[in-house]
């Protein structure tokens, strides 16, 4: 989590919101903010952590996973600096994380999120989605997904 913060702060981001549930202590340069339906999946951490944004005067947020080691600063910057109002990471054609949302979608979202999906139901059939390719200077792999996912 440490790790996500700093390169979050290497593309300027700011403020860093850390959404906290199964485990809950100080996340050095972040702000956290607690999911206390994190047994629900990653759609309650992320209407939770959009919830705790609707409070402050952000105007988008770009939204990104703590396991996913080839993450930069470099593509996370490339993400947040797009002027779209949703832009998604994609490395060699397949979307992944970050995500940046701008404030006009995040109510949409917030209504979407369920279970293990996040944004997922939210963005598919979208055609206002900027994709931007950052395979050249990250990595898409998510340590839970290459984990899990079915060998077949």
């Amino acid at each position: 989590m440490d790790r996500s913060v700093r390169i979050l702060q290497g593309a300027g981001c700011t403020p860093i919101v850390v959404v906290l549930g199964a485990w809950i202590g100080e996340v050095p340069g972040a702000i956290p903010v607690i999911n206390s339906h994190w047994q629900e999946g990653m759609g309650s951490s992320l209407r939770t952590g959009l919830d705790y944004l609707l409070t402050t005067s952000a105007t988008s947020a770009l939204i990104t996973l703590v396991d996913l080691p080839g993450l930069t600063a470099v593509g996370c910057a490339r993400i947040a600096q797009s002027h779209a109002g949703v832009a998604a990471a994609t490395f060699q054609g397949e979307r992944g994380h970050p995500v940046k949302f701008s404030r006009e979608h995040w109510a949409g979202i917030i209504e979407i999120a369920r279970g293990d999906e996040g944004a997922r139901a939210y963005l598919r059939g979208r055609e206002d989605v900027e994709l931007i390719e950052i395979a050249d200077v990250a990595s898409g792999v998510d340590l839970d997904y290459n984990i899990h996912e079915d060998p077949r």
